[in-house]
């Protein structure tokens, strides 16, 4: 007979306890690893969480790639993210039918830390800059995932990373600052939509409020039956960097308790680990029943995934080998919608036919980032256009060659380099002071090999560590380069100029009908995990200026992982993120007008870095930062982005908390338009956002076709820091339709009738807060890091509260402000 944790029929509850009454106590420790080994006795093979699936099934060979996750959340179009989803779990069970044990179903996507400064170096993981868009499209991407089946899972999804995570520099050891009002209306909504359809959540590197995420009390806000994972290494992290607690034991004890329940620490090896729990257990800091939890939601998941049952089944169980890199039909549509065409003077749509040229480092490549799958294939822009017409091209970048003082020259042979026979480089400058250097006869980039010795032997650069990046440093007349990761220099060069780049881009544009320049960023420099971006400068600008001299008809096609603030006067701009096996295709067809372009910007682009707060500073409200509230002119807004056609729109009408708008395509081609509702509150007690994304639709209109669109509004709430709760307040809202957050084509004023908030009275959290300077929060908490410091809270009643030590209290014109008189004074509780 089976025992009842082999029983299908039985509940997954049951199944659990059974199995986990069947393992020994040493077993149940083993298993609080991210490899969690077999037990032979039972029948039980061995687990492993974690497979990166974020636009793809990454590092594990060729399979499908499609567009990264900001170029997918410019589609707006949740029914293509769950289209993704499904070939990309898809995928995930065909590489677990390859290996079931090196290919794990928990899979690692998606990303759904908003996007709220373009300069995080993981901006080309997120979908956007707002919750609502964010929420949907991360669970759209997760259900596709997970699959439809009322038992089984066809993966295993887990939203990255809890909580407050938009800074590499100095990841592990930096606090993100969240107090309520930011945690609940901006940081919260991503995590908690999306776990309609995700199964397990992964925390983050940071601390926040001071104390490490895979600790925090904030983990208790997930529904209890999601399983958490934790991030590579972070578990050691918390007794090591981050010095928050002095042993591994009792931070590996602290982790358990606060909800993880598998642990990604110290690669396979997981003697740390069950020592360290071992340890806790003797001194009393962990419980059995923790590590049953702990063990048993990974086991639940592991019974979800069919592991236990008959594979005929489990519907899933039944993919094969044969999926893997099929969905290049997708992958084509997928590049299509993440086309945003941001400017358009006149110029586009291309006439087929016609002589371009087409110029720049992205021209004829298609880059893969950290976690991107092998693409199988690769669709340049050049061939792409070169469908269309005559083209000619030019790279655009400076060849040279490198003299040593004794007259020798630096030369290839077989992959070593060395002084000898005479090579030339061609030299990408990447900004920030760093060069990537080709060896024109291989096609080899110059690297440094973990000896310190020069090499050329990568295709691209890459890896984990860039070793084919190097900053050239003056000296001595010449110039030397010091590899970025080891720090070691060559000796001194002399740099002799064989090719202009600029200037020969610049006579193939003369020679054209048009230019098209294709730029960008390459994801693994200057930009990428580990790695902040410095500004938001092009660093193709001055190509990009000199084409357009020698050829007014010049269109600029970025291609990057995040925004760009551009000063390049260019009547026509395209932008898309790194998109994948298609790539290029979709973008020659954008550029010709074979398809309308209808991506919209998933986040603002900014017009000067200067309009950023502190890279730090995670209070969006306070530092009036994103679309929600930015107060100044962005180079390019929220939900941007052109067409070949126009729309018309109707009047809008409200009834039953639904916006409804008539729109037409008013021109001569089909195209898509994205709906966007966004809302206004007129009457707050406390600052609201400028504009708040409600809804949007995605809608496909022919020439003349008019359709009736239907928005809900469901996010007219604030939280509300006297009652500690989600608060739609009464009074007057505005409605606001149009193509993007600034381009408003209706407004409708409407009543609603909610609650009214009374003033505030009695004692006030100090994390209750409405505005601050020098402050840092430390759990529920106000630390003042100066004298000077303080904190005011907004609308307040009269009335004498004694001041925190350290401190003084002034209330004028219902505005209470706590000023510190001595710097480190921690502060509670005000009243």
């Amino acid at each position: 007979m089976k025992p009842p944790f082999r029983d299908p029929a039985t509940p997954v509850s049951d199944r659990v306890a059974d199995l986990l009454g069947r393992l020994t106590d040493e077993e149940k420790v083993a298993m609080l690893h991210q490899r969690q080994p077999a037990v032979p006795r039972l029948g039980i093979a061995e687990f492993r969480t974690g497979t990166e699936v974020l636009h793809g099934v990454a590092w594990l060979g060729e399979a499908t790639v499609f567009p990264q996750p900001v170029g997918l959340a410019a589609s707006w179009n949740p029914d293509l993210l769950r289209a993704v989803g499904e070939a990309v779990g898809t995928e995930a069970r065909g590489f677990h039918h390859r290996d079931p044990v090196a290919h794990g179903l928990n899979v690692w996507a998606p990303v759904v830390n908003p996007l709220r400064d373009p300069r995080w170096g993981r901006n080309e993981e997120g979908y956007s800059e707002d919750p609502v868009l964010t929420a949907e499209l991360a669970t759209a991407y997760a259900s596709g995932l997970r699959g439809g089946h009322p038992r089984y899972l066809r993966t295993a999804p887990t939203l990255k990373h809890f909580l407050g995570y938009n800074n590499e520099t100095d990841r592990c050891v930096t606090s993100s600052d969240l107090r309520p009002r930011v945690l609940h209306e901006y940081e919260l909504p991503c995590f908690l939509g999306p776990l309609k359809a995700a199964v397990a959540v992964m925390p983050s590197y940071n601390l926040v409020n001071g104390r490490p995420a895979h600790v925090s009390p904030l983990l208790g806000l997930l529904p209890p039956d999601v399983v958490i994972v934790s991030d590579a290494y972070a578990p050691s992290n918390i007794a090591g960097l981050q010095g928050f607690l002095p042993t591994q034991s009792e931070g590996h004890a602290a982790a358990l308790n606060a909800g993880l329940d598998s642990f990604t620490d110290q690669g396979g090896d997981p003697t740390l680990l069950i020592e360290s729990v071992w340890t806790a257990l003797k001194d009393g800091l962990l419980d059995w029943d923790v590590i049953d939890r702990a063990v048993g939601r990974v086991l639940a998941l592991r019974f979800r995934l069919g592991e236990f049952d008959p594979p005929d089944d489990n519907p899933y169980a039944a993919i094969t080998s044969d999926v893997i890199g099929t969905h290049g039909e997708l992958a084509l549509e997928a590049a299509r919608q993440a086309v945003v065409l941001l400017r358009n003077d006149c110029l586009l749509p291309l006439r087929p036919g016609a002589k371009l040229a087409v110029i720049g480092s992205h021209a004829d490549v298609v880059f893969e980032d950290w976690y991107s799958g092998t693409l199988p294939y690769a669709e340049t822009v050049l061939g792409g256009l070169s469908e269309f017409g005559p083209v000619s091209y030019a790279e655009g970048v400076d060849r040279i060659a490198l003299r040593a003082a004794d007259g020798r020259y630096l030369g290839v042979r077989d992959g070593i380099v060395g002084l000898g026979e005479r090579a030339e480089f061609d030299v990408f400058d990447w900004g920030d002071g760093v060069w990537t250097l080709r060896d024109v006869v291989t096609a080899k980039y110059l690297g440094v090999s973990e000896a310190g010795e020069l090499v050329a032997e990568a295709d691209t650069p890459g890896g984990w560590d860039v070793r084919e990046l190097f900053e050239p440093r003056d000296r001595d007349g010449g110039v030397v380069l010091r590899d970025v990761v080891q720090g070691t220099e060559t000796e001194v060069f002399t740099v002799e100029p064989v090719v202009d780049g600029i200037a020969a881009a610049a006579e193939v544009a003369a020679e054209a009908d048009a230019a098209v320049v294709v730029v960008g960023n390459d994801p693994h420099i200057n930009g990428r995990e580990t790695q902040d971006r410095t500004g938001l400068g092009l660093p193709q600008a001055d190509l990009v200026r000199a084409v357009l001299a020698a050829n007014p008809r010049t269109v600029l096609v970025l291609v990057s992982s995040y925004p760009y603030a551009l000063d390049v006067d260019v009547p026509a701009v395209l932008w898309t993120s790194h998109g994948g096996q298609e790539q290029g295709r979709a973008i020659a067809e954008a550029l010709m007008g074979k398809c309308s372009p209808a991506g919209r910007l998933p986040q603002t682009w900014y017009a000067d870095p200067g309009d950023l707060p502190d890279l730090f500073d995670y209070d969006i409200i306070r530092a009036r930062s994103t679309y929600l509230y930015f107060e100044g002119e962005p180079l390019f807004p929220f939900g941007h982005g052109l067409s070949y056609t126009t729309f018309e729109y109707d009047s809008l009408t409200w009834a039953d908390n639904v916006a409804t708008i008539g729109v037409t395509n008013t021109g001569r081609i089909a195209a898509d338009e994205v709906v966007q509702l966004y809302t206004r509150a007129l009457d707050s007690r406390v600052r609201q956002p400028r504009r708040r994304l409600q809804s949007f639709k995605r809608v496909h209109l022919t020439p003349g076709e008019r359709r009736v669109v239907t928005l809900p509004v469901e996010h007219l709430w604030h939280w509300d820091v006297v009652s500690s709760r989600k608060v739609v307040e009464a009074g007057r809202y505005e409605l606001l339709v149009g193509a993007s957050s600034s381009d408003i084509r209706a407004r409708l004023t409407i009543d609603v009738p909610g609650e009214r908030v009374p003033p505030r009275s009695g004692t006030l959290r100090a994390v209750d807060f409405d505005d601050c300077e020098g402050v840092r929060l430390v759990d529920d908490t106000v630390v003042f890091t100066d004298t000077g410091a303080w904190i005011s809270f907004h609308d307040t009643e009269h009335a004498d509260r004694p001041a925190p030590e350290g401190t003084k209290v002034e209330w004028s014109d219902g505005v209470l402000t706590v000023t510190a008189v001595q710097a480190g004074v921690r502060v509670a509780e005000v009243g």
